[in-house]
């Protein structure tokens, strides 16, 4: 049931399956795969061997790229670029590049923590099999690495987050400079 429409192009080894949509000028490419009810539109771009998936949407002049992976409703727009090992999931509202911070290879598993802003305004994280809320990541910190090594890791790079992730309301004059929609 997957649509590719207008000027959208599909080419390399990539897929597009499920009841995805490409749309418009979108472009995915190399080994990227769009599945389950996601929607690439605009002049969006997904290539590599990044994933969007589930209801996700990646509109605009938004890219993702490299390893990464937009699902579950997430959104990303506007001149966002999502890349590397990033996960944006769950309620992600991003769409300029001070939305997302990856921190990693760090933390007990060696692994790269994700950073986003949400569609509350806030900041969720995925980490691991943890996705959630930064103050819920916090709890989950200390109750599972207390003060260790570890621990002070997570904790400074939630810090990071805070000072780094943009959380001006959207339509604001801030969001119309990084590309994003009212």
């Amino acid at each position: 049931n997957a649509k590719v429409c207008g000027s959208a192009e599909v080419c390399g080894n990539a897929e597009v399956c499920g009841s995805a949509e490409v749309c418009g000028n979108a472009e995915v490419y190399s080994n990227a795969e769009v599945y389950g009810d996601a929607k690439v539109c605009g002049n969006a771009k997904v290539c590599g061997s990044a994933e969007v998936c589930g209801n996700a949407e990646v509109c605009g002049n938004a890219k993702v790229y490299g390893d990464a992976k937009v699902y579950s409703n997430a959104e990303v727009y506007g001149n966002a670029k999502v890349y590397g090992d990033a996960e944006v999931c769950g309620n992600a509202k991003v769409w300029g590049m001070t939305h997302v911070l990856v921190i990693g290879p760090a933390g007990s598993r060696d692994g790269f923590t994700t950073f986003y802003r949400d569609r509350d305004n806030g900041i969720s994280v995925r980490c691991g099999c943890f996705n959630g809320k930064l103050d819920k990541f916090l709890d989950k910190v200390t109750e599972t690495h207390g003060e260790s090594k570890h621990a002070q890791v997570y904790r400074a790079a939630a810090g990071l987050a805070g000072m780094q992730i943009d959380l001006t309301p959207c339509g604001s004059s801030h969001d119309r400079q990084e590309g994003g929609h009212e």
